[in-house]
């Protein structure tokens, strides 16, 4: 078995598709995760024209490449986010800044455009964000209830359940990417949104282990807690650089700066255990891509995607169908 190896393209918006497909493409990349932001991707245009939806692909096709997801990160956030301020008005159309409904009932249209779209694209399965209205009660000062708590996955579950309708109709899957400000950020969490849409199947997740290190939750606790619910691999590092000065919630300071007590780094080059994710995954039986998504703020992004790929399909490889001393069965003395 070996797994495609893509490159989501989020981190690369500024770059048309038909350039980024064909570096992509030199650097070694099986094909590319599709962004529904910059001109990669389209969620309205790809949810009512096919012609487009065939476009898209014969850009990928002339570069050797496949999609086997898109993803929606962007609108998600608006979906269940409390304020939707202005740090998200660039992921909305700008006359709907400032409009922190106008800009909810856009992304919710958005997230079913996007499931219509994968099915028009050939595609299972869309990765993306929930937003959440409780991660500012994260710290309980002011005291947190429970019945605040609750009233907050009541929310997103009354927010997604119409959205995973959609998905379930075009027969695709939504992997939300378990992170930091969404309504799963860890692995009770994650449970806990599962049980606040009745573990309908559509609902899933976007394994990206990066996110639960800096945490201190062990990634390969993650695949073992959800073995069913993995529609779809990041492969991102991260660095833990506490040092008793630093803390672990980044002191406000953006990513690369001096003093932060984590940050995001290309792979190969932080602390997670790519070794035993694989064996993990392979134990489960993931057999879909692995999506290489680079943020490394101290390394030139070309050189990072291009060593980012050879380090997956080095790090990556097949179970083993019998036991290493099966053989000893069939000696003959």
């Amino acid at each position: 078995m070996s797994r495609p190896v893509t490159m989501f393209t989020g981190q690369w918006a500024d770059m048309p598709l038909k350039e980024l497909a064909k570096k992509a493409a030199s650097w070694g990349y099986d094909g590319l995760e599709l962004a529904c932001w910059g001109d990669h991707f389209d969620a309205e245009k790809g949810a009512k024209d096919l012609a487009y939806c065939e476009q898209q692909k014969a850009i990928l096709a002339e570069n050797g490449l496949k999609a086997w997801s898109i993803s929606s990160h962007l609108a998600g956030q608006l979906i269940c986010d409390l304020n939707n301020d202005s740090r998200s008005d660039m992921f909305a159309p700008p006359e709907l800044a400032g409009d922190a409904e106008g800009k909810r009932q856009w992304a919710v249209q958005q997230m079913k455009y996007a499931a219509q779209a994968a099915k028009n694209m050939g595609i299972e399965v869309v990765n993306g964000f929930t937003g959440s209205s409780i991660w500012h009660m994260i710290y309980s000062f002011p005291p947190a209830s429970e019945e605040m708590l609750n009233d907050g996955f009541k929310f997103f579950a009354d927010m997604f359940n119409p959205i995973l309708d959609v998905f379930a109709e075009c027969g695709v899957k939504f992997a939300l990417e378990v992170h930091p400000t969404e309504i799963a950020f860890d692995i009770i969490t994650a449970r806990r949104a599962l049980d606040a849409i009745d573990n309908r199947v559509e609902f899933g997740f976007n394994f990206d282990p990066s996110h639960l290190l800096w945490q201190m939750v062990c990634p390969v606790k993650f695949l073992q807690e959800f073995p069913d619910r993995i529609y779809h691999v990041h492969m991102k590092d991260a660095a833990l650089q506490l040092d008793g000065r630093t803390g672990i919630l980044a002191s406000h300071l953006d990513f690369g700066q001096p003093g932060r007590g984590w940050d995001f780094r290309s792979l190969g080059h932080g602390d997670v255990d790519f070794e035993n994710i694989i064996r993990e995954l392979n134990r489960i039986g993931y057999t879909g891509p692995l999506s290489v998504e680079w943020e490394d703020c101290g390394m030139e992004r070309e050189y990072g995607a291009q060593e980012a790929c050879g380090f997956v399909k080095k790090v990556d490889f097949s179970p083993s169908n019998l036991q290493f001393d099966a053989a000893f069965d069939n000696q003959d003395y």
